[in-house]
């Protein structure tokens, strides 16, 4: 029976896998699908497929930056447990997935699955993390990646042991201001670099709940919506990177370290591991027991 690409593709969305190991186990079953799925069950190479459901909100950000400096990309690359995320070779994992982000410039996360990881001898990103998973027994995601060209511009990186990463892009300034601009950004949690950037309707949001909060007060109309407006303009101070005070320098704010220096944020990007994410709960001696059959 001829081996086509659909019932590959079959195989794939039936246990999982990788390609190639759907394409193998299919050759092996001389083009039966049912035996190639029983195949594959009884070698771990469909184990993926039954972990594909649990939450992965554990897990590293890795950066990397290509020799002379021009390029950095950053990932979140997640697993379902700490002591996973803490593993040699989910760290070797996590630090390859930036790395093949950075050489190869993917659009999405979907493309860079397709991308070969360095020194895998063609073995692609989604490939290798079925692998890992059949092999660890936990469900690992790659959540996101990010990659930035410096052009004429300076960047910036930070990472904060190794749950989160930030990337600065500056027209002006220099490397350190840079690095500081990014350190910034991983304590303070700015959603925008200024007013303009924030969601409208996160701004329509936080007016509604202080219009109701001044309500309250009982005063005329007019008041209140001057109480409204001064509300809203210092959230937007707290939540912009040019608002907020500098966190090495609480006296000054960003936007005045920047023009001290004149240069001018062009983009940030900020992961912290599990970000909006839910979180498993559960009693992790009756998973182990559960596990082992018991």
């Amino acid at each position: 029976m001829e081996i086509n690409a659909a019932l590959v593709r079959e195989l794939r969305e039936r246990t999982g896998a990788g390609m190639m190991d759907c394409k193998k186990a299919l050759v092996e079953a001389g083009g039966d699908i049912e035996v190639a799925v029983e195949l594959m069950r009884k070698s771990g190479a469909a184990k993926a497929d039954k972990r594909a459901g649990r939450v992965a909100a554990e897990g590293v950000v890795t950066l990397e930056t290509s020799p002379d400096g021009a390029a950095v990309a950053m990932a979140e690359v997640n697993s379902e447990t700490d002591f996973v995320a803490k593993g040699d070779e989910f760290q070797t994992f996590a630090q390859e997935v930036a790395a093949a982000a950075l050489a190869a410039a993917p659009t999405d996360v979907d493309a860079l699955g397709a991308v070969a990881l360095p020194g895998r001898n063609g073995l692609t990103v989604a490939e290798r993390r079925r692998e890992l998973i059949a092999k660890i027994g936990e469900n690992m995601n790659v959540r996101r990646v990010y990659r930035r060209e410096r052009g004429a511009g300076v960047l910036g990186v930070y990472r904060h042991g190794t749950r989160i990463g930030v990337v600065v892009h500056l027209e002006g300034g220099d490397a350190a201001l840079a690095k500081d601009i990014a350190m910034h950004v991983a304590a303070s949690r700015p959603v925008a670099i200024d007013g303009a950037g924030l969601p409208a309707e996160l701004l329509a949001k936080e007016r509604e709940i202080y219009l109701a909060q001044a309500q309250e007060s009982g005063k005329p109309a007019d008041i209140v919506q001057k109480m409204v407006e001064g509300r809203v303009k210092k959230f937007m101070q707290e939540v912009t990177l040019l608002g907020q005070p500098f966190v090495k320098d609480p006296e000054t704010t960003v936007a005045q370290l920047l023009a001290k220096h004149k240069a001018r944020v062009i983009a940030f990007e900020r992961f912290a591991v599990g970000e909006g994410l839910e979180k498993k709960s559960g009693n992790f001696a009756e998973e182990v027991m559960a596990q082992a059959g018991r």
